[in-house]
């Protein structure tokens, strides 16, 4: 067991092939949450059970959370296979999300990712059953049915056809199948999910309503937080979808600025810098590390520049700013891997293995 570690998302408590899993600190408000509300019903279901009603609240909220974990890990180690770079896997009030490089994905591969997580919760529940019959009536039957029932609701759930749950993903992935055009389908899968808290709003509400049934202060309460979680995922995919759909009709051809490369090493006075506005440092392996800073190049004192390397006037770029593309493609991919890695300028590496120039944001 690993030593949980704090840090901007939670506290680290376990890393699986090597990717980083996070609890989230907003985790301990749901867990408060569910004990407190799931501890009376315990009692009211097994009378005498005191305080154990709370003590099996509580640890109904940790199957809970094994169960958004191995979700998680599912998306996880799918993305793994399909050879995506997955940064992070975090447990939070939300449920959970897995953080991974999706820019060179396929329709396919985006389809296995997002189903995994709810077959995950499926199989769960199928193991559930089986204990559910083998245990006799008690407490732990009774928080062996929760686990199965909540881990059934997650992964019907999740399969409902809407950004930003798992069944939007599987939308978004047959649109773009049909279309070719991936902001066409995250935008259809972004209005399938605002339908659904539309679907939701009636069945709370206009349900009740009409049949003259009762209005409950907590089934309006937890309406409200899924329906509030649901619209705010999917508008965000909306203006996602929006914004791609865009970029499709920019090539990368249009917005890029030839470049020249420069080994690491090389001093200053050896380089022509007039023959380029832009300069590519590379490594040993010929891979761009970083580009020329011009202010910094011309801070550089004459006597001094046969012995100062390019590398010292370069700014180092994050692993993950050169995108392999070719020239008409669609620029998506490249402001993809610019929000990913938090860069403004990518360099563009074309079929035949030259880095031929980088595209910057202010161009876009």
């Amino acid at each position: 067991m690993s030593t949980a570690t704090a840090s901007p998302r939670g506290w680290q408590i376990g890393s699986l092939a090597g990717v980083p899993v996070y609890l989230g600190r907003s985790w301990v408000l749901i867990a408060a949450v569910i004990t407190l509300l799931f501890g009376p019903v315990v009692g009211d279901i097994v009378p005498g059970s005191g305080a154990a009603a709370y003590a099996v609240a509580f640890g109904f909220a940790v199957l809970l959370l094994l169960s958004v974990l191995v979700h998680e890990a599912a998306h996880a180690l799918v993305a793994r296979y399909h050879g995506y770079r997955v940064r992070r896997i975090v447990a939070d009030f939300w449920g959970g999300h897995t953080a991974y490089d999706g820019a060179d994905s396929t329709p396919g591969r985006a389809a296995a990712v997002a189903i995994s997580g709810p077959l995950a919760n499926a199989a769960l529940a199928a193991v559930g059953w089986a204990f559910v019959q083998a245990v006799p009536d008690g407490l732990p039957w009774l928080l062996l049915t929760a686990f199965t029932t909540a881990n059934a609701f997650v992964a019907a759930f999740n399969m409902l056809p809407g950004l930003p749950l798992d069944g939007g993903f599987l939308v978004d992935s047959l649109v773009w199948k049909v279309t070719g055009s991936r902001g066409l389908g995250t935008l259809v899968a972004g209005w399938c999910g605002r339908l659904l808290v539309v679907v939701l709003a009636w069945w709370v509400v206009g349900v009740p309503v009409m049949t003259g049934g009762t209005l409950t202060v907590s089934r309006l309460l937890w309406a409200g937080l899924i329906g509030a979680f649901l619209w705010w995922g999917a508008s965000s995919a909306i203006r996602s979808g929006r914004a791609r759909r865009v970029f499709e009709q920019v090539t990368v051809g249009s917005v890029l600025r030839p470049a020249a490369l420069v080994p690491e090493g090389v001093g200053v006075d050896a380089v022509r810098w007039g023959d380029s506005p832009v300069w590519l440092v590379t490594g040993p392996d010929g891979t761009p590390t970083g580009l020329v800073d011009p202010a910094a190049l011309q801070q550089v004192p004459g006597a001094a520049a046969a012995r100062t390397p390019v590398s010292a006037v370069a700014r180092r770029q994050p692993a993950g700013w050169v995108v392999d593309t070719r020239l008409e493609d669609a620029v998506t991919d490249v402001v993809v891997a610019m929000q990913t890695h938090t860069t403004p300028v990518v360099a563009v590496r074309v079929p035949d293995g030259r880095v031929v120039g980088v595209v910057l944001a202010e161009d876009l």
